[in-house]
């Protein structure tokens, strides 16, 4: 699912499997040390998006690694790559590519379901919120608050390494462009409603992304490439 969002240079590597996600995984002492209190929900999860990473490194002829959170939540990748990892109800995946192809690259995966109540108005803006009552007129049998809420956080996750700050679900207005009626797939562009990363020294004021709703999920990625 996630390959189909990202381009041929970024490896993606998924699994699924409800009780037995992460079973086959070892972790490194290092991530053992950050999930020692951790419940065992937290725990499963933990380890089998890591399993995804480390067979996103082999595929690149990197040696797998501990991939510890850093600031805010954020994996440290080894040097040279750039990556992200999602997970949620019984699936993750991790995304790496070389740091030479990608500046930075965000994934997110959610259940594909309507948002909790309340919660469309803290993370979506008016335009957004119009927008949405659009699409849904057009294309009912997508969730597209919740494919929002999936976009924002892969923004984020593709802004956070770039800038090393925060960005609230109200800085970035995202346009959801949808496939055909047959094809549940399409694309995104977030205008940023702060100042941009910098990249390759020039200023970044728009991501793009692309969204796909299957198996239950709806998925975003959001790739930021060298200038």
């Amino acid at each position: 699912m996630m390959e189909e969002l990202l381009p041929g240079s970024v490896v993606a590597v998924e699994a699924h499997g409800g009780d037995a996600l992460g079973d086959d995984v070892s972790l490194y002492p290092e991530e053992e040390a950050v999930i020692a209190r951790a419940v065992d929900k937290r725990r499963r999860e933990f380890t089998a998006v890591r399993g995804c990473a480390r067979r996103a490194m082999e595929k690149l002829g990197v040696p797998p690694g501990p991939v510890l959170p850093g600031e805010r939540g954020a994996p440290r990748w080894p040097d040279g790559l750039v990556g992200s990892m999602t997970h949620c109800q019984d699936y993750c995946a991790a995304a790496l590519v070389p740091a030479a192809d990608v500046a930075s690259l965000g994934i997110d995966a959610e259940p594909h379901d309507r948002l909790p109540d309340g919660v469309l108005d803290t993370v979506a803006l008016p335009t957004e919120q119009t927008r949405l009552r659009e699409l849904a007129r057009s294309h009912p049998s997508i969730h597209w608050d919740r494919l929002l809420f999936s976009a924002k956080e892969s923004v984020y996750k593709a802004w956070f390494p770039l800038t090393g700050k925060w960005l609230d679900f109200l800085e970035a207005d995202i346009e959801i462009h949808p496939g055909t009626a047959l094809v549940l797939s399409g694309g995104f562009r977030a205008r940023l409603l702060v100042p941009g990363p910098l990249v390759d020294g020039r200023r970044v004021e728009a991501f793009d992304g692309r969204w796909t709703v299957q198996q239950g999920l709806a998925a975003t990625a959001v790739v930021v490439p060298h200038l």
